[in-house]
């Protein structure tokens, strides 16, 4: 599969902390990657440089073959690139149709037309009972399917998902995969960060795995837990016995 997405030695600090050190790896067209490694380790600092919200120090971040970093993150939008957020952020005094619709308005300028697709896009997530309600009197599960509502809206071709199975009940998490899963079958690529590793790892197609702002591995995700570096900067003693 060729490279949708392809960050080339990129490097941010802030404040002189360094949030992420000379990382480089792909994310393939049509595959599911696992972005994990313990808090701290540069995952949601690397998000925001994919997506517009800071600027790499240096280093190249391209998108289908065009660079994008340092680009703001309406333009990257408008290229294909959406994300959640790990703290959700819905316009809470808003219904759940019109938080759609904010979404939907980056590629249709007539209501109508993003109505159109708010709705169509409730119905793939299982919010189209909910569309009326406003966005506060939504359950923790149900907030975070409409960030992926809201991002689907814009109509992507790579979805950056930061946790968004995290808080979850087991059931609600198993109902997130299938979303994920659906998603990627509509042809989006999706890179995912997610610290619940009984569900992730089923999931993706391949991991990378931070570790102080650095790429510790990259791999298969079978491949990943055995690592012996993993399981000693992130996994733990369970997985070493596995």
């Amino acid at each position: 599969m060729p490279a949708l997405l392809e960050v080339d030695r990129v490097s941010k600090s802030f404040g002189g902390v360094a949030a992420n050190v000379e990382i480089s790896f792909d994310v393939r067209q049509g595959e599911i990657l696992g972005l994990i490694g313990p808090n701290g380790a540069g995952k949601t600092s690397l998000f925001n440089s994919i997506s517009g919200a800071v600027v790499p120090d240096s280093g190249e971040i391209r998108f289908d073959g065009q660079r994008i970093s340092g680009l703001p993150p309406e333009e990257c939008a408008l290229r294909g690139i959406a994300r959640t957020f790990q703290v959700v952020r819905s316009f809470d005094s808003m219904t759940v149709l019109d938080n759609v619709m904010v979404g939907a308005f980056a590629r249709h300028g007539r209501a109508r037309a993003a109505m159109k697709l708010a709705l169509e896009t409730l119905a793939f997530t299982g919010l189209a009972s909910r569309a009326d309600t406003p966005a506060v009197s939504l359950s923790p599960a149900e907030k975070r399917r409409l960030e992926v509502a809201r991002a689907l809206a814009t109509e992507p071709r790579l979805l950056l998902l930061d946790e968004m199975l995290t808080g979850l009940t087991p059931t609600e998490a198993q109902a997130g995969v299938a979303l994920i899963r659906a998603v990627r079958d509509r042809g989006i690529t999706v890179m995912m960060v997610e610290h619940v590793m009984e569900v992730l790892l089923p999931l993706i197609d391949r991991a990378v795995v931070l570790n102080l702002g650095r790429v510790l591995t990259t791999g298969a995700p079978g491949d990943v837990v055995r690592d012996p570096e993993v399981i000693r900067a992130y996994l733990g003693d369970r997985y070493a016995a596995a």
